[in-house]
């Protein structure tokens, strides 16, 4: 009787801290107001059709659809790891749970003379039917804790089902979006533009380009009427957005794999991500360049150019003006249900990025490091 005493006792005591109430974990909530804003995005794809300005308002809802699937993401990876957490806590404490009820099974066995007497006497008998007495309540709380980590499961789970539901319809309506987006630029009329007084030395200067850089210098140092936007840029260091949603892979100066150091940023993106100007600008030249895939150089001020190079489609033509926003291109790759949303066991808190985008930015013929410039990269 006294080492059941005891084994009871044990068994309390190993329940009493993982019994305590936790909370639900932050990730439920943001991933569902992500799916919430996911499913916006989608409508708003949708009803941009018909709208006057499709060019703004494609842009603007595929924007959304981006923030929207990368919140969503990060709030399923969150909750994947919180499934996992109260998965493991089961695991742990299925051990104790199954020695308490062996315990008291084995007293009920017991005939019931020697359940009441304690070796101690009275005082020892009155000690066990005390503890005796908190054991129900013990497993009351422990099974309301367990039953609201059961429930925190079914969200969970739930929330993955629908979620893959909302990625599919997102992924259609996306695709749908960014092919109108380009057929909108395309038609587009009446898109302001400064003409440049010798196109054939650009054309001059495509084919004698033997690096990034070297084209880049020579096209800062063309003559031509092209003007940039009449707008503070210098004093908007610090506050631009990325043109693109993505990771930062390296930075100004840090070397690549092969030991090679660039003075631009390398972003990694998802397939077919959208890439925006950061501000009012006037497009230098757009197209392909050596094997950067297509380029796009655009005039955000006087003697200042910013370089994006690895996009697979760009918008608009050389001498183009265009605003803070407007779309520059898409990157390449395509996107698929198993890759916005792998199955069970594959890669489910990866960030699916595939895609590259450099940028470099340069002050007259010179480049400078562009992270201070963007939000998401300056350093404090």
């Amino acid at each position: 009787m006294r080492h059941r005493f005891a084994s009871l006792v044990l068994c309390l005591a190993a329940l009493a801290a993982p019994a305590r109430a936790e909370g639900a974990d932050p990730a439920i909530p943001a991933a569902e107001a992500a799916a919430t804003s996911l499913r916006d995005a989608v409508g708003a794809l949708r009803e941009a059709n018909g709208a006057t300005d499709r060019v703004k308002a494609l842009t603007r809802t595929i924007a959304a659809y981006e923030d929207g699937l990368a919140a969503l993401r990060d709030a399923l990876r969150r909750a994947s790891v919180r499934e996992a957490e109260i998965q493991k806590g089961f695991d742990a404490r299925r051990g104790n749970i199954g020695q308490l009820l062996g315990v008291m099974l084995t007293m009920e066995r017991d005939p019931a003379p020697l359940i009441l007497l304690h070796p101690n006497g009275p005082v020892g008998t009155a000690q066990a039917a005390m503890v005796m007495s908190a054991v129900a309540p013990a497993l009351q709380t422990e099974a309301e804790a367990m039953r609201g980590q059961l429930e925190e499961l079914k969200r969970l789970r739930k929330l993955q089902t629908d979620t893959r539901d909302t990625l599919t319809r997102g992924l259609v309506a996306a695709q749908e979006a960014r092919a109108a987006l380009s057929q909108a630029v395309q038609d587009r009329t009446g898109l302001p533009t400064r003409f440049l007084e010798n196109p054939e030395e650009l054309t001059e200067l495509l084919a004698s380009a033997d690096s990034l850089s070297s084209f880049a210098t020579g096209l800062a140092g063309l003559e031509t009427d092209i003007g940039a936007p009449m707008e503070d840029f210098a004093g908007a260091m610090g506050t631009l957005p990325l043109p693109v949603r993505g990771t930062i892979l390296r930075r100004a100066g840090e070397a690549d794999a092969a030991g090679i150091r660039r003075p631009g940023l390398l972003v990694a993106t998802r397939p077919a991500a959208l890439v925006t100007a950061p501000w009012p600008a006037t497009i230098r030249y757009r197209g392909p360049l050596l094997d950067y895939g297509n380029v796009m150089i655009v005039e955000p001020a006087a003697g200042y150019l910013l370089v994006l190079a690895g996009l697979e489609s760009v918008f608009g033509e050389t001498s183009d003006v265009v605003e803070a926003g407007a779309p520059l291109g898409l990157m390449g790759g395509s996107e698929s249900a198993e890759t916005l949303f792998p199955a069970e066991g594959k890669d489910a808190g990866g960030t699916g990025r595939t895609e590259t985008l450099y940028i470099e930015l340069r002050d007259g013929k010179e480049p400078v490091d562009p992270g201070p410039w963007f939000t998401e990269t300056k350093e404090d």
